[in-house]
């Protein structure tokens, strides 16, 4: 492997995102705040860092938290186009006798994918979710059953679902973890319909109901998601907020009150703001560099990475990132894009906090029969000296 650092004037050629320093001060970051909560995490999502936790892959009842993967498989449906925001669902006997929270739909009638969807996220409404899982999966059990498979895909690896409301069941659980995970995916996968859970009141039905994420009214940055409460689970908040670039996904299970599961979760994103930043040090498909080929129809490949690459940092560290980029010594034709041919590593403060693959952006075929045997020789004399 070759291995190339890139100093920080290469790092500003290049357009990257941040640049080595030589006399970086350490940053002083507290302890995180004691959280009142069974179990919690404090996730950045984009990273995927977690700077807070505690029980966060512990099995717990998920109330009505369960109604944002209700929520995930419906925008995935809108998504891939099988159902449609105006689509009538029918409402049946099972849905609207469901108990607990409800939007308060009629037997009888047909609601659209849209307000159910509404009464779901807004009003957390039993009926609502039951009324699309039919819609969706012909029943509540077989809804449940795509809901798993949805999970595993997810990689919640603590979750399990009985049904679409989160009204108690022994084999029904989900982990705080696993709940970050699925806000994460709701938030990036399908952001055209991430608003609507920072709306704070939906009417159906000429019944009006608010939200029931108090953060919404106190806090302007926090935009979503959920809450949930049964005897069982207590009282849970799965919230997110957005401060300049940088957003956080707090969720607590377990608290005494409603006005505890805010409390803990502002206690959270409080100090996640405070003393972490979130930078996307490389964009999907951006070149980074150029890399020697040998034998083939052009001399250069075009190197840089898949996906964008974020990290979570404590603020005022960025000036003592460093990254590397290690290359294979001889990269020789053909070459196919998206083929790895390194890796590029970021470090801060000595530890390594992103090792990703570098691939070629765009392949190179083969040169020409006396290009090939030209270049041969030319790699031989290279590597002999």
């Amino acid at each position: 492997m070759a291995m190339i650092r890139f100093s920080q004037a290469f790092s500003i050629l290049l357009l990257l995102t941040f640049a080595a320093a030589t006399h970086a001060q350490s940053v002083l970051i507290p302890a995180p705040p004691a959280i009142d909560a069974t179990s919690y995490v404090l996730m950045e999502p984009f990273s995927g860092t977690i700077l807070m936790e505690e029980n966060s892959h512990e099995p717990m009842p998920p109330a009505s938290l369960t109604k944002m993967m209700t929520a995930y498989i419906v925008e995935r449906e809108l998504d891939e186009g099988r159902i449609a925001m105006s689509d009538l669902v029918p409402i049946s006997v099972n849905a609207w006798k469901t108990g607990g929270s409800r939007t308060f739909v009629k037997e009888g009638t047909e609601a659209t994918v849209g307000d159910l969807l509404r009464g779901v996220i807004i009003q957390s409404g039993n009926d609502a979710s039951v009324a699309l899982a039919e819609f969706i999966a012909g029943s509540e059990s077989a809804f449940a059953d795509i809901m798993n498979q949805q999970a595993q895909l997810l990689g919640m690896n603590d979750t399990q679902f009985m049904n679409a409301t989160g009204l108690p069941s022994p084999e029904h659980y989900s982990s705080a973890y696993d709940l970050a995970v699925l806000a994460r995916a709701i938030i990036t996968d399908y952001p055209e319909n991430y608003p609507l859970y920072a709306e704070k009141h939906f009417t159906f039905n000429n019944i009006r109901q608010p939200n029931r994420n108090s953060l919404l009214w106190r806090d302007s940055t926090v935009d979503g998601l959920k809450t949930g409460h049964t005897e069982e689970a207590g009282y849970c908040l799965v919230a997110s907020a957005k401060r300049d670039d940088t957003r956080f996904i707090a969720v607590v299970m377990g608290t005494d009150s409603t006005a505890a599961r805010a409390q803990e979760v502002q206690k959270m994103l409080s100090y996640g703001f405070r003393y972490y930043t979130s930078e996307r040090l490389f964009t999907a498909s951006q070149q980074l560099l150029d890399s020697r080929v040998w034998g083939g129809a052009s001399e250069q490949v075009q190197l840089g990475v898949k996906d964008d690459v974020f990290v979570t940092i404590p603020r005022g560290s960025k000036a003592s990132l460093e990254s590397i980029v290690d290359v294979d010594s001889v990269i020789k034709a053909p070459v196919q894009t998206g083929q790895e041919l390194g890796r590029v590593t970021v470090k801060l403060n000595d530890q390594v906090i992103v090792d990703e693959p570098v691939i070629a952006l765009i392949g190179v075929q083969e040169g020409g029969f006396f290009k090939r045997i030209w270049d041969a020789i030319k790699l031989f004399f290279v590597q002999l000296f």
